[in-house]
């Protein structure tokens, strides 16, 4: 709960980014059509995307923190260690959420019939 308080604006925006392919997954899973199948491939590049970026960012963050400190003490370290393990944090959930959403797509496909639309 923490590093979603120390977040950043971008960072909260990334983190809901990736939960809509899993939303979308849901409702696809529920009442599975190729509407929703065709909607997953976009959704899911912005999820991707989207992950990546903000672990980007972070990584620019960290990146940026290490050229402006004047020295390098334990706790110097230590922070860059935080903040490395914090940029991380929408990527794992990125590919965590389109994991997921990618299993209840396929479950989905798994209850179609053959010709339904």
């Amino acid at each position: 709960m923490q590093t979603l308080r120390n977040a950043s604006l971008f960072a909260l925006l990334t983190l809901i980014l990736d939960f809509v392919p899993l939303v979308m997954a849901v409702f696809y899973l529920i009442r599975p059509t190729d509407r929703r199948l065709a909607l997953m491939r976009p959704l899911t590049l912005t999820g991707l995307f989207a992950a990546l970026a903000g672990g980007t960012l972070g990584f620019l963050n960290v990146l940026l923190g290490i050229g402006i400190a004047k020295e390098f003490s334990a706790d110097a370290f230590r922070r860059m260690a935080i903040g490395a393990s914090e940029s991380l944090v929408p990527m794992f959930l990125g590919f965590a959420c389109l994991t997921i959403a990618w299993l209840l797509v396929a479950a989905g496909m798994g209850r179609r019939l053959p010709g339904d639309r």
